[in-house]
């Protein structure tokens, strides 16, 4: 009785201890999360570092010539559209503002998509894909016209406008800038990739949906960085 007794108790007392042990055999995660997920939280802390580099590099040099530094809103005042004479209006951070707001949309965009993975929607995947992607593809349009505006003013890497006068500024904002497009460049190949590859069933045959969570993780990352871009090119 006292053996049957301590076999059934050590019994249940191991059954937990040895559901924890498993986890750690292999083939399971310990934080109930995919090797993939985890692997992309720690692409996008390090990415956070590199950007954080830039930016505090930007400020380092904006306080040194704070006495000089160009105005945001004379820089940025007009909207960098050569036809209808749209360039010539004098609208400050208008065209900038569109462009954050199609990140903006682009956000909700994605975490509609990620709803429906969760739900094996394929269709409402792919429904919420598309105008992410457009977002993406309309904001890239609208950084290579603001690019070309001031590079005919006569900003660039290597010289200063009659209105940015300090060629910091100029290597700074291109540097920064481009190395955000470039992100948002790779999220809207990725999203054309994950919404090719939900039409065509790819993760119902796996059985879940988590690589649009994981792209989603990115994407919404890649939109939280521009606001402190925004923040410190065209606000402050």
């Amino acid at each position: 009785m006292e053996a049957a007794a301590g076999a059934t108790l050590q019994h249940g007392h191991g059954h937990g201890q040895e559901d924890d042990k498993d986890l750690w055999q292999g083939g399971h995660s310990p934080f109930r999360i995919g090797y993939g997920k985890v692997m992309m939280w720690y692409f996008l802390i390090s990415d956070t570092f590199t950007f954080a580099s830039f930016l505090i590099a930007y400020a380092a040099l904006r306080f040194t010539q704070s006495d000089v530094w160009p105005k945001a809103a004379e820089v940025f005042s007009s909207i960098p559209v050569h036809m209808f004479g749209l360039d010539k209006m004098h609208a400050p951070l208008v065209f900038v503002s569109f462009m954050t707001f199609l990140l903006i949309a682009s956000s909700y965009t994605m975490v509609r998509a990620v709803q429906e993975g969760y739900m094996m929607n394929k269709w409402g995947v792919v429904k919420f894909l598309i105008p992410t992607i457009a977002c993406g593809i309309m904001f890239l349009g609208c950084q290579y016209l603001e690019w070309t505006h001031l590079i005919r003013e006569g900003m660039t890497p290597t010289s200063a406008s009659a209105l940015t006068k300090v060629m910091n500024f100029g290597q700074l904002f291109f540097v920064i800038t481009g190395f955000h497009g470039l992100h948002v460049f790779g999220g809207v190949c990725l999203n054309t990739w994950l919404a090719v590859a939900a039409a065509n069933g790819r993760f119902d045959r796996v059985g879940h949906y988590e690589m649009v969570e994981k792209l989603g993780l990115y994407w919404h990352f890649v939109d939280l960085v521009w606001v402190y871009v925004f923040l410190c090119f065209y606000l402050l």
